[in-house]
């Protein structure tokens, strides 16, 4: 079920305000693109400066835009147990096919801590629970153990999004887990590595502009066709790096804006790049063939 490329998409934003139009146009550039999934309302979503309602609200648009044709998973999660719950049953409500759970950031739980915060969450809803594993944003690390834990005692609880960047952690996660654990790459740069040890798939940001491209790594792939893989992610690779040349998703909805695909419009404290680096993200768009 989860497999492929999926979207965390951007929301795009006009004055300020979330522009819902613009918005389905991306989803439906997606769809067309051969995206498998769109996840609204993650990092590259700046779901932490969304309000509640405007939260809700994304996750209704793609839901409805979608219309069944590919997943949704809806960024759900907060660092209050409470608050992640409201999300959850909203986009349960809304449809959604299942959630993404980061991990609660600032509060730094114990892993216990951890447990009891995913399992409540799980509880409280029948969709699936992705969790979402990026230590360098929340400040704490999923242990394998815990996973391991969690998959074993929340039979919603049906994979990791690992943005860790350790594919050691990745190969632990595999070898701890029951067997159809869905292990997906959350960082870009590693998707080709972590199909390679037994993930499914990819929560990609550079897909937002070249959505065509991440499905087709994954899917030659899939289709043993290893040297094509190959050929891809190298191909990738500089574009990429390009769109991490600063925090995300400043760099891809720059990019984004200089293609016209969207107002790179961001909320702080999110602020437009360095003059430098903004040079070097059109160098790589340009090298790319996409400028």
């Amino acid at each position: 079920m989860f497999k492929g490329s999926m979207t965390a998409i951007v929301t795009p934003f006009k004055n300020s305000k979330l522009d819902e139009k613009k918005l389905k146009e991306l989803i439906e550039f997606q769809i067309k693109n051969g995206t498998s999934g769109i996840v609204p309302c993650g990092t590259t979503g700046e779901s932490p400066t969304l309000s509640m309602a405007e939260h809700e609200r994304v996750i209704e648009i793609t839901i409805e835009k979608v219309n069944k044709r590919v997943l949704v998973i809806a960024g759900t999660g907060a660092n209050s147990t409470e608050e992640a719950i409201i999300l959850t049953k909203h986009a349960e409500r809304a449809g959604a096919d299942a959630s993404l759970q980061v991990s609660p950031y600032y509060n730094r739980p114990t892993q216990k801590g951890l447990y009891e915060h995913f399992k409540a969450i799980a509880s409280s809803v029948d969709i699936p629970i992705i969790l979402y594993n990026i230590a360098s944003r929340t400040g704490v690390n999923i242990e394998p153990e815990t996973i391991a834990r969690l998959a074993k005692d929340c039979e919603n609880i049906v994979g990791v999004k690992e943005a860790s960047g350790s594919l050691d952690q990745m190969s632990r996660i595999k070898l701890l887990c029951p067997e159809n654990f869905v292990l997906i790459s959350g960082d870009d740069s590693l998707t080709l590595p972590l199909l390679a040890i037994g993930g499914c798939g990819i929560i990609s940001v550079v897909s937002n502009i070249v959505p065509r491209d991440v499905a087709t790594l994954v899917s030659e792939f899939e289709k043993g066709h290893i040297k094509k893989a190959q050929n891809m992610h190298y191909k990738l690779l500089p574009l990429i790096k390009a769109v991490f040349l600063e925090t995300n998703p400043i760099p891809i909805k720059t990019a984004m804006g200089l293609l016209g695909m969207c107002e790179p419009d961001l909320r702080l404290p999110l602020c437009p790049m360095s003059p430098e680096n903004l040079e070097k993200l059109k160098k790589a768009l340009k090298e790319y063939g996409l400028l």
